[in-house]
């Protein structure tokens, strides 16, 4: 893209923390065009193997009491990489605007001076407990659902008014708070909540790991301990956490909660990633292997030599070509030697075979 003098904010985006399929197209768009892209700890190696390898990448990460650049900090970065003439792009957790205090960097943005553009994404309050089978609203329970955070106040203090909350009757989604799991249940069940309503906890929520627990609000955080949960993780109350069993999915599908590393080049591992996809696998594409074809004139003489001599033998019917991959066949091609007469020849008579000899070959060794 062509730099101005003042650089931008392309956008302030949310990026799902786990499968790159529940990236919006705007985001995963703005990742390609971006010359920075300042990103936090929640998001996922899959998402980040989208990052084009010369893009400018800024690790801002901010985990549960402990805030590796502060939220002031981040601020700045972005208002720094904007003014050297960079289009940025800030890639966030869930929704910007969802606890991501994408407000504030909007703000500041603003009396900077910045050009900004706000990228909604998949909210987490909404995405995980879908993931562990949970709809957050189902017309025979209920009609609603709140998302609360579960962080406090400095002091320990809380804003969350848990009488008002057991009144609204919907489903309760706690962000950020499975460390505050025993007083919130506490809380909710002195606020007049039955001990034996349906609750859940989900940690690492769309991603090959994730992990579920389900219980009432007596003993959810018995076995949250048992089970060993941590953050990240949400909190789901209500009714609607009964369904989990259910409507359960994502670790059904034959190759589900498993995470495969695809090393293929990238221009090869599309097709071959999305049918693990299709299958419940999280992909995450780390390629390993870079194919290049001999430039220099003294390489391609000795190709052209070996197409001649190969050429001969396969038109006695003696010669066997083995090529163990899609880049070996087209690379042993290359456009300029297909005016050649050997190659035209040697190409032709492999595809012949090739198809005369499927049936009996190929398809007995399983091709």
């Amino acid at each position: 893209m062509k730099k101005e003098k003042k650089g931008k904010v392309m956008g302030i985006a949310g990026a799902d923390r786990g499968m790159r399929g529940l990236l919006t197209v705007r985001t995963a768009h703005l990742m390609r065009q971006a010359d920075v892209i300042v990103y936090d700890a929640l998001i996922s190696a899959e998402i980040l193997s989208l990052i084009p390898p010369d893009t400018k990448t800024i690790y801002v990460g901010k985990r549960s009491d402990h805030h590796l650049v502060p939220q002031e900090e981040i601020n700045q970065i972005l208002v720094r990489e904007a003014e050297l003439g960079n289009h940025v792009l800030r890639l966030k957790g869930g929704d910007p605007f969802v606890f991501g205090r994408g407000g504030e960097e909007a703000q500041t943005l603003r009396n900077a001076g910045i050009d900004f553009e706000i990228v909604p994404g998949v909210t987490s309050g909404v995405a995980v407990p879908a993931y562990a089978g949970i709809p957050v609203t189902h017309r025979d329970y209920t009609s609603s659902f709140h998302v609360i955070t579960g962080h406090t106040r400095k002091g320990g203090l809380t804003r969350i008014d848990y009488k008002a909350l057991v009144r609204l009757g919907g489903t309760l989604i706690f962000l950020m708070g499975v460390t505050a799991l025993p007083e919130i249940c506490t809380k909710l069940r002195e606020a007049g909540m039955p001990g034996e309503t349906p609750a859940a906890v989900i940690q690492d929520g769309t991603l090959a790991c994730q992990k579920s627990v389900r219980s009432d609000l007596i003993h959810l955080p018995e076995h949250v301990l048992e089970e060993k949960i941590k953050a990240p993780a949400i909190i789901v109350v209500g009714q609607v956490c009964a369904l989990g069993d259910e409507c359960s999915w994502m670790k059904k599908r034959p190759l589900g909660g498993r995470q495969i590393l695809v090393t293929r080049p990238e221009e090869r591992n599309r097709s071959f990633a999305e049918s693990l996809r299709s299958l419940g696998a999280q992909v995450i594409g780390l390629p390993a292997i870079r194919t290049k074809e001999l430039k220099k004139e003294e390489d391609r003489e000795r190709i052209r030599k070996a197409i001649s001599r190969i050429s001969k033998r396969a038109e006695a019917g003696t010669a066997w070509i083995v090529f163990t991959s899609a880049a070996g066949w087209t690379y042993f091609f290359p456009s300029e030697n297909r005016t050649d007469r050997c190659a035209e020849s040697l190409e032709g008579q492999i595809c012949c075979d090739r198809y005369r000899n499927r049936e009996s070959i190929g398809e007995k060794r399983g091709f």
